[in-house]
């Protein structure tokens, strides 16, 4: 079934005519595959199909799912004629069609489900509200779902005002605008206005308002907050905080806190007490999980000892429970309640429950679940292999019709069409068959699809496979020969291209190490390779002789600190070197105080990655506390000056 020159010219030409919206050529592509019998042929036939969508009919949508019978491209235009049907309001039609889409993961088809429901008599409110609130960008599903449910009374104006508050918050405009239109179409042009003008609307049009001035002025208090804190604060506790109401005041401060958190300003610890202090005395607080957030994060970072537990327990209690669930909240909250225990029944109890917990999300995988483990001993050591795939199992994962339409699209450099047919072929398979399909492909060196299809197991747990080494002789003497710990650079080519050689990103890093060009070309001067030439990145020798001596000069910037290090390689020095300003603290909190939600996802799994490489590479637990370090904090003044050339 391997696909030659001619096979992948033609299935290139399809996805760029789709990408074109040309639909002669379309069709001429798809007589061209089907005719030849192309091994893609479901592809283009779904290319060409998808482009006319709007014109079809019933008939060949089904004729369609006919020819190409459980595959993904058969779901995937599922999922597009249920939004096209959605859109024509053929509620008959999305009716019969809804219950055969496997992999039910559309927003917005999820809002015309419960739209139907809703229509139907059954209490969809809740969930409906979840779908809607999640929704980022204004979509007719959702939209319409909101507005049906807002007319029956089931929607309030206060779910109305929270879903513009959210859009606020994210600087959402066109998805705060349609929000408010279902209050009327002069509440919806006040909001526009005061998120484009939020200085304007302060001080001319908010007093002059009486219906909505509270919601309309805390949205323009955090609009004039994301770009300036100290700004909006002044207008807070100048003018507005007393006008206000208590609700409206309190999510204003939030927002203020919340921005000077981000900017890892201190003013964000006493402004997030305000936000506090201006609740009502037992109310809850309406605030976004974001927000609680980075309250919880100011905290760590910024509040002395015997105040910040406390804090933090406030801010993570308020969260909504899915939130609470996260491995990073169950981890702080665990810490907090360990730090609030004092002596005596009380103390007993907290210490017991901070235990529970630990013990609940403790393990060797992830960077929350390591820490956790550490709290409580030793590190863990690494899970016990499964059993190898049988004969039959591995025969099964190499006859599986979407995996080899995956690895043909792969091999024809349509990744992202690749990487959803490989996806949807794992739906519903069990560990050992998912065990299988990994251990075929890290066989054939497809090792993001390894580790993808690997991680996807929960009982049975293949290390190995989730932490692979190629180039393993290659890359131990690289990192040796810029002294650096292999482990280190496992973690984060790990992370940074899942060992995809021609992986490229958006800003046009490129390799197994994602090296910029700039960057590449600084480092090959600064090492002395001559004749360097940026097309040599695509040499995985280069790449990993260019990456491995980048990161160590940025290691020895960052004073050795392998947190400050994976900071400052994903983000830039620069960015690295302001978050490490500040006070001192230990290096968890300084991590889950990145502003950047990337940069600090990055850090955590670079380093979680390194700490199980090193325990594979060495045959012994490896600590992942000892790799953070005990600090993070400014450069110490007997430190070198940083090196204001690198990249």
């Amino acid at each position: 079934m391997a696909a030659g020159p001619t096979d992948e010219e033609l299935i290139r030409s399809a996805r760029d005519a789709h990408a074109r919206r040309d639909k002669p050529r379309l069709a001429s592509l798809r007589s061209a595959a089907m005719d030849t019998r192309h091994p893609l042929a479901a592809w283009v036939d779904y290319w060409a199909l998808a482009a006319r969508l709007n014109e079809a009919n019933a008939n060949e949508v089904e004729a369609f799912y006919t020819r190409w019978p459980g595959s993904y491209v058969e779901d995937r235009l599922r999922n597009d004629w249920l939004l096209e049907l959605g859109r024509r309001r053929d509620w008959a039609g999305f009716s019969r069609d809804l219950p055969r889409f496997r992999m039910n993961d559309d927003r917005e088809v999820a809002c015309y489900a419960l739209l139907l429901q809703a229509q139907a008599g059954t209490d969809v409110a809740e969930a409906a509200r979840r779908a809607w609130m999640a929704q980022r960008d204004p979509e007719d599903g959702c939209q319409l779902m909101a507005q049906t449910l807002f007319d029956a009374k089931q929607f309030k104006p206060d779910d109305v005002w929270r879903k513009v508050h959210q859009a606020a918050e994210h600087n959402r405009p066109r998805a705060a605008r349609n929000a408010a239109a279902l209050l009327g179409e002069p509440v919806a042009k006040a909001v526009a206005e005061t998120m484009d003008s939020p200085g304007r609307y302060l001080a001319l049009k908010a007093m002059a308002l009486g219906h909505n001035r509270n919601e309309l002025t805390a949205i323009a208090i955090a609009r004039v907050a994301a770009n300036d804190p100290a700004q909006a604060a002044s207008q807070l506790e100048d003018r507005w905080g007393a006008a206000l109401s208590a609700e409206h005041a309190a999510w204003a401060w939030a927002q203020v806190a919340k921005q000077a958190a981000l900017a890892l300003k201190p003013e964000a610890l006493p402004w997030s007490r305000l936000a506090w202090g201006a609740l009502k005395k037992g109310s809850r607080p309406d605030w976004s999980d974001e927000t609680l957030g980075w309250l919880a994060r100011a905290s760590l970072r910024l509040a002395p000892p015997d105040q910040r537990w406390g804090q933090v327990l406030q801010a993570i209690d308020a969260m909504s429970a899915p939130e609470r669930k996260d491995p990073t909240w169950q981890y702080w909250r665990a810490r907090a309640l360990q730090g609030l225990a004092k002596p005596g029944e009380a103390g007993d109890a907290q210490r017991a429950e901070a235990r529970q917990a630990l013990t609940e999300l403790a393990g060797p995988l992830g960077f929350y679940n390591q820490l956790a483990a550490e709290e409580l001993g030793p590190p863990p050591p690494q899970p016990a292999r499964p059993l190898p795939a049988t004969p039959t199992e591995r025969e099964a994962a190499r006859g599986h019709t979407g995996l080899a339409r995956s690895q043909l699209l792969l091999q024809a450099g349509l990744r992202s069409e690749g990487l959803r047919e490989w996806n949807f072929s794992m739906l519903g398979m069990n560990d050992r068959e998912l065990l299988a399909v990994a251990q075929m492909a890290c066989e054939r060196e497809i090792w993001d699809r390894c580790i993808s299809s690997s991680e996807r197991s929960k009982a049975e747990v293949d290390v190995e496979q989730r932490f692979p080494m190629p180039m393993r002789e290659q890359l131990i003497a690289k990192a040796t020969e810029a002294r650096l710990d292999p482990a280190y650079v496992y973690g984060l080519i790990r992370q940074e291209s899942r060992f995809v050689m021609n992986a490229r990103s958006h800003v046009g890093a490129s390799g197994l190490m994602q090296v910029m060009p700039s960057t590449a070309t600084w480092t090959a001067k600064k090492i002395g390779l001559a004749g360097f030439k940026t097309a040599m990145l695509a040499e995985q020798d280069t790449n990993l002789r260019i990456g491995s001596a980048y990161l160590k000069l940025v290691l020895d910037d960052m004073g050795g600190s392998q947190a400050l290090a994976a900071a400052a390689y994903n983000a830039g020095p620069n960015r690295a070197r302001r978050w490490r300003e500040g006070p001192a603290m230990e290096p968890a909190i300084w991590v889950e105080n990145i502003p950047l939600h990337e940069t600090r996802d990055y850090v955590k799994k670079v380093l979680s990655n390194a700490s199980n490489y090193a325990a594979l590479l060495s045959g012994r637990t490896s600590s992942l506390k000892a790799r953070l370090g005990n600090t993070i904090g400014p450069r110490g003044s007997d430190a070198p000056p940083p090196n204001p050339d690198l990249p």
